[in-house]
């Protein structure tokens, strides 16, 4: 029997740097439709909905056909949320979309899907690509993975890891080894994500504020899938501008 895979897209009204963010208009539509509406081409979910606490998001869905679920105020975290829409769902398998990436590519989500889908002892997938400038590698917003031979998570930072002490230029290190940022998508075996969420925050997941390392820390394994696809997070409103411009060019 084919798994039922279902993909949910946490969305909030209050957020911290860009009040309203899913409601936003780009290219005359709210960001949320734009994610929620790349989510339903994706070939290998089974169904998509949007998980929220406010009811203006939840109007705004209805409002463009989509299907949504009503969550508590009281969550502290997008996984927190998704894991509340999943608990009464049918499903196999859950794919955390990020709300605020309104370009994320239907294939990268199917690629990562895939890989859960073709390994048992695999309960967890995330998206990873090449990182191929010194700008992003700098960047701590832009956050890094280590990788095993294996393809599995070794740790995420915000910092440059690993780091290659025998070359002080920092510039170069895209040419001299092989970095990855980590694309913030999540593919979950129903039972895992429920299981994950109700675990603590664990220490360095606070200090480097990556929920993903509260996995590690409790020694479970996430398959990384190295992908050519990217996204665009909006985080700010110069981001929002960027990438408005970016899709009217």
């Amino acid at each position: 029997m084919a798994s039922i895979v279902i993909g949910i897209i946490p969305a909030r009204y209050a957020s911290k740097r860009l009040p309203g963010k899913p409601l936003l208009d780009l290219s005359g539509k709210p960001i949320i439709q734009h994610v929620y509406e790349r989510a339903k081409s994706a070939m290998l979910l089974t169904d998509v909905l949007v998980a929220t606490d406010d009811e203006r998001i939840s109007n705004a869905v209805s409002a463009f056909g989509g299907k949504v679920v009503m969550t508590p105020r009281t969550l502290q975290s997008g996984s927190d949320r998704v894991a509340y829409a999943a608990r009464s769902l049918q499903a196999d398998v859950i794919v955390n979309i990020q709300g605020d990436e309104p370009l994320i590519r239907p294939e990268m989500i199917d690629e990562t899907v895939q890989a859960l889908l073709d390994a048992e002892e695999i309960h967890t997938s995330t998206p990873v690509k090449k990182i191929a400038s010194p700008e992003e590698l700098l960047d701590p917003n832009v956050v890094k993975v280590a990788i095993d031979e294996s393809g599995f998570a070794l740790y995420f930072s915000r910092s440059i890891v690993p780091f290659l002490r025998a070359d002080p230029d920092q510039r170069m290190w895209v040419k001299r080894h092989e970095y990855y940022k980590h694309i913030g998508l999540y593919v979950f075996r129903k039972e895992f994500l429920l299981t994950f969420t109700q675990w603590d925050s664990s220490p360095l997941e606070q200090a480097e504020q990556l929920e993903q390392l509260r996995i590690l820390e409790h020694g479970h394994s996430l398959k990384c899938v190295v992908t050519e696809h990217d996204s665009f997070s909006v985080d700010t409103l110069e981001d929002l501008e960027r990438l408005r411009e970016k899709m009217r060019n």
